[in-house]
């Protein structure tokens, strides 16, 4: 089965209101920039974002944020260099934050994928992130009672993809993506390159294409964290 689409407008337009949305990404390492601009462009409202960050400067994240298209953020830094967009609309009351500690949120979100709707951890325990969830006691040590995270579509970014969505990433850009990718109903990945079914060493595939439902490939992906260099904002403001 082919999965390759040729138009990034095409992969995000099944996007709609009210969807819950995993977007891969360590700050700018892994972020699928392209994905979520066109995710801008479509234009839905009330969604419900999952990443471990809430972007920084105009761009990516952040620009979605700005746009008034996030109503809610689960993540683990809403702060950054440049956090204006969250900020500004966190402290007006316009979008709401879940804040999930970063080892607390991965395993939430790989417990999505593997039909784990629970586990116990003790980080966040005797803290204003545990109130009102359940405890209990493990080998004389309390735990914390975490939920699943699941997603209606994942935006990830890889390096390598073959037709039948087989991925692999570049170093650190991997971050989140394999997690998200078995977490979503339906998983997105832009790619740097696409090569033809059976052109990834079996051994080297870090998600299986029975993962992904669609690919499309950005040869030459923007960075986010150059992007902000430049002070580029999103969309741009016409003079």
């Amino acid at each position: 089965m082919d999965k390759t689409i040729d138009d990034i407008r095409d992969c995000v337009a099944q996007i709609g209101d009210g969807a819950t949305v995993m977007i891969g990404g360590f700050g700018g390492a892994g972020s699928p920039v392209e994905l979520i601009h066109a995710l801008i462009d479509h234009g839905p409202r009330g969604l419900t974002v999952i990443n471990n960050n809430a972007g920084t400067g105009r761009v990516g994240i952040a620009a979605l944020i700005a746009e008034g298209i996030v109503d809610k953020m689960i993540c683990t830094f809403p702060r950054s260099s440049d956090p204006k967009a969250f900020t500004d609309r966190y402290l007006a009351g316009k979008i709401e934050l879940e804040l999930v500690p970063q080892g607390t949120l991965a395993e939430r979100i790989r417990a999505g994928g593997s039909g784990i709707p629970a586990f116990y951890t003790p980080t966040a325990f005797g803290t204003e992130l545990a109130e009102g969830k359940p405890t209990a006691e493990f080998e004389g040590r309390t735990y914390v009672q975490e939920r699943w995270l699941k997603a209606d579509f994942a935006l990830i970014k890889a390096e390598t993809a073959d037709t039948m969505g087989n991925l692999t990433y570049r170093m650190t850009a991997r971050n989140f993506g394999p997690l998200m990718a078995m977490a979503a109903t339906r998983t997105i990945a832009q790619v740097r390159q696409i090569v033809p079914a059976g052109g990834i060493d079996p051994e080297h595939v870090i998600t299986p294409g029975i993962f992904v439902n669609e690919i499309v490939q950005v040869p030459d992906p923007q960075q986010e964290e150059d992007l902000i260099r430049q002070g580029a904002i999103y969309p741009e403001v016409s003079a």
